[in-house]
């Protein structure tokens, strides 16, 4: 999950410099196709039943290393096509609407949330359909029906293409943030003008054609790479001279280095809200599996219980969207004022830090019926798991929405895909992090030859205190977050016009 997640940020590099977003979805959706078919094909005639299995007097022979190699490429491709295609599918949904027209702007915020519910529809089918076919021994219709799904959604994307909107790719961000830079350095002896007067800027933004951006008195020193020494004023005056962009940047080029740092802070904090997702698709899981998980004749796989996660999610996305918001609007005859996304995000957090806290009580309680029980299955109900599912799903419907509508929003025009790759990417450190957390904590509680406290035998280990624990890492968290998010910047655009581009000096 976690290199899926790190794959988003190659995508939303290629999507916005060179490929752009619409032919950067087409090529990666079809690197994930390949992957999908080509982890079934080998599954069906290579890696299920391996030579010499089903004969008598014959052992099963090893996976020889070509088979193995099949399995892993197959699996790779599915993270990098998922991973690179994800960014850029979601900006060029977005992209469908002008955030300059009221209307348009309201529904592009809609896009997100619907765009969430339909990621969460899709692991609800794969959480319990597929759970419940792969359980059973069916890996092969498993595979083959995420095969089929993929391939369909590839097709219906490919129906809208005359009727999509397109945007043009900028330059490499990599060497516009490295221009800005040693210009700054070049001309660290310039005096700073006072509200960044005199700065270099061009008509209608840069050569994207992307919104100019507005100055902003904050990390000034990075200003300097936009000041106009005696040599490039002269190159101006001079129109077929182009000036040297590693020497004189523009107001846009700067500000969009400026908003790239602005928005670390903030990346961060969100990366430590992905651990607690990260422990739900394990730990939670790891934790039912020692419950109870009789529910009449059935035996509910714990995996399964991440359904009440997915549906929390969607049916709160929903709700609030599709009833609460339009009763409002219908009885106080106006549109309320609802949080922004960096609210909306801080909600989100403190609802996580909610969610672990139940959980360790659920253990607590766990750990109770085990010990009477004498057995190494509790009979405590796996249903107790159902408010720390439900919280955490509440939760991912304040963090992600925002999350994702954040750092779009807030991203320069021509580096909308790689704010949303940074959106992604902070779950792919979050995986890592939660991991790394696990193996400090277990590294610590293991000495003295203690069992640890998530031990593989919950009942000799104590994982209601490793959720303690992360309840309170996450609430430090929210705490450093609050403050980035009040000391956050808003970016500015100015108005399109129409008009060529013309070097100008503000």
């Amino acid at each position: 999950m976690g290199t899926t997640y790190c794959f988003s940020l190659i995508g939303a590099f290629l999507s916005d410099s060179y490929l752009g977003r619409y032919l950067t979805c087409i090529i990666f959706q079809v690197v994930f196709n390949i992957g999908l078919v080509l982890l079934s094909l080998s599954t069906h005639f290579l890696l299920l039943k391996p030579q010499g299995c089903g004969k008598i007097g014959f052992l099963c022979e090893p996976h020889t290393p070509f088979q193995v190699a099949i399995l892993y490429i197959s699996i790779y491709l599915i993270a990098l096509g998922n991973g690179a295609a994800d960014p850029a599918l979601a900006t060029f949904g977005a992209d469908q609407f002008d955030e300059e027209e009221p209307k348009e702007e309201k529904s592009k915020t809609l896009f997100y949330s619907y765009f969430y519910v339909a990621l969460n529809l899709g692991s609800l089918v794969a959480e319990t359909v597929l759970a419940y076919i792969e359980t059973s021994g069916n890996w092969i219709l498993g595979f083959w029906i995420c095969s089929g799904c993929g391939c369909f959604s590839f097709l219906v994307f490919m129906t809208g293409t005359l009727r999509y909107r397109h945007m043009k790719t900028s330059q490499n961000p990599i060497s516009r943030f490295a221009q800005v830079i040693v210009s700054s350095v070049k001309k660290i002896k310039f005096q700073m003008p006072a509200n960044g007067e005199g700065l270099y800027e061009i008509q209608e933004g840069d050569d994207s054609s992307g919104r100019r951006m507005l100055h902003t008195n904050g990390l000034r020193f990075l200003d300097r790479a936009a000041i106009i020494s005696i040599n490039e004023k002269n190159k101006l005056q001079d129109k077929s001279q182009i000036p040297n962009p590693w020497q004189l940047c523009t107001v846009t080029q700067v500000e969009e280095v400026k908003c790239i740092l602005r928005l670390l802070p903030v990346w961060f904090c969100t990366i430590f809200s992905s651990v607690v997702f990260i422990q739900m698709l394990s730990l939670f899981v790891e934790q039912g599996s020692t419950m109870n998980r009789k529910f009449y004749k059935f035996q509910i796989p714990p995996a399964s219980m991440t359904a009440f996660d997915i549906i929390s999610t969607s049916a709160f996305i929903m709700l609030f969207d599709v009833l609460i918001v339009p009763i409002y609007v219908k009885v106080m005859k106006r549109s309320p004022k609802l949080p922004s996304e960096l609210k909306r995000i801080g909600i989100g957090l403190a609802f996580t830090i909610i969610a672990l806290v139940v959980a360790g009580l659920v253990e607590r309680k766990r750990l109770e019926f085990a010990s009477k029980d004498g057995k190494e299955t509790s009979s405590l109900s796996i249903f107790w798991q159902i408010p720390q599912y439900v919280l955490v799903g509440v939760a991912e419907a304040f963090v992600y929405v925002a999350q994702m509508n954040f750092f779009t929003s807030q991203a320069p025009d021509g580096l909308k895909s790689l704010g949303m790759g940074l959106s992604m990417s902070s779950s792919a450190l979050g995986s890592y992090v939660a991991n790394t957390i696990l193996i400090v904590v277990m590294k610590i509680t293991t000495r003295n030859g203690q069992p640890g406290w998530v031990s593989p035998n919950l009942n000799e280990g104590h994982l209601d205190r490793f959720f303690f624990l992360s309840a309170s890492l996450t609430a430090i968290n929210l705490v450093f977050y609050v403050v980035c998010a009040r000391r956050y910047k808003v970016i500015e655009f100015e108005k399109r016009e129409e008009g060529n581009n013309e070097e100008v000096v503000i």
